[in-house]
């Protein structure tokens, strides 16, 4: 039996060799997880351990393994899952106490950067170009904010600044998974638009005021058309996770999203209206709160997806 010293500097176990080859295998537990032996006083570097060799060597942290059609198990895609929305918020809630510096100062330099990006999108000539590349920039940062929270949920080391390693470990699935779902997503309101064009813009461009029944019949298209783009992203809201996570490529993350999200879909609905609330009141305190309410909000979501796409779901703190 062994005991780890947990990202958050806490004591856990004691728990297998078994268990602890498994969590290596999972990403849990790295090289230098500080490990002690039962009936030994001294902590050690989980590599200081022979008997862990063979599944450090396997896991070979020292390049990311390629991109795979598919990183989840079968097993898992068959199986089904219940979905605590109360215990995911209230779980992400306790992480983002036990974890506040890391996880605030990731959301900070979130924040900060795309800040930087949307001022500079309003600079007049040149400020498309900014938003254009803001597109290559938005994605691998999500990522490594799901790979901070991750990190933070499974106990294993990591710092504000592994928000850059969507860079790093997978780039161009990450944007291709955020450009392809956005744009599929935004073909939905192309009936609002050419309602709008051919209702308002005669009036716009006439500098007269659009009549109540063109505004009401554009306001009601619109509506309609939230409908699927509602239903498309909610399915694919596990698609950079999976990317960044599981190391797929972005077409079979979002296939994979699709498919256990449909299982409970009206559940992540849901997660994601409260933690969208939860977002908009950071932002009603004068955008102070959002610093803690977003990091809660992907604490709950990275809770949710251990839940539905973890091995061994119930281990996870």
């Amino acid at each position: 039996m062994y005991k780890i010293i947990g990202a958050d500097k806490k004591e856990y176990g004691p728990v297998s060799a078994e268990l602890l080859r498994e969590w290596i295998q999972q990403g849990r537990v790295g090289a230098q997880t500080l490990v002690q032996a039962e009936g030994q006083t001294d902590w050690r570097p989980v590599i200081a351990f022979p008997e862990f060799a063979e599944a450090l060597a396997a896991k070979s942290p020292a390049s990311p393994p390629p991109f795979a059609s598919t990183g989840v198990a079968p097993e898992i895609l068959e199986r089904d899952y219940d979905l605590d929305i109360g215990g995911c918020i209230s779980r992400g809630g306790s992480l983002l106490q036990n974890n506040l510096g890391l996880l605030i100062g990731a959301t900070l330099i979130y924040l900060g950067i795309e800040i930087a990006f949307s001022l500079l999108g309003a600079i007049p000539l040149i400020g498309a170009i900014f938003s254009l590349l803001n597109l290559f920039v938005a994605a691998p940062l999500m990522g490594g904010l799901f790979y901070v929270t991750l990190q933070a949920i499974r106990r294993q080391p990591a710092t504000a600044g592994d928000v850059f390693e969507g860079f790093r470990r997978a780039f161009v699935q990450l944007v291709l998974g955020y450009i392809v779902s956005t744009i599929l997503t935004g073909l939905c309101l192309i009936p609002a638009i050419i309602v709008g064009l051919v209702t308002l813009l005669p009036s716009l461009t006439h500098h007269q005021e659009p009549s109540l029944s063109a505004i009401l019949t554009t306001g009601a298209v619109g509506l309609v058309c939230l409908v699927p783009l509602i239903f498309l992203t909610v399915n694919w809201m596990f698609t950079l996770p999976l990317i960044m996570d599981k190391r797929m490529d972005f077409w079979p993350a979002m296939q994979t999203s699709w498919k256990m999200v449909r299982k409970h879909w009206w559940q992540l609905f849901g997660l994601i209206l409260l933690v969208g609330l939860i977002n908009f009141a950071g932002v009603l305190l004068c955008c102070v709160g959002l610093i803690f309410a977003m990091p809660l909000g992907f604490a709950a979501m990275m809770y949710a997806y251990e839940t539905i796409f973890s091995a061994t779901p119930s281990q996870t703190a």
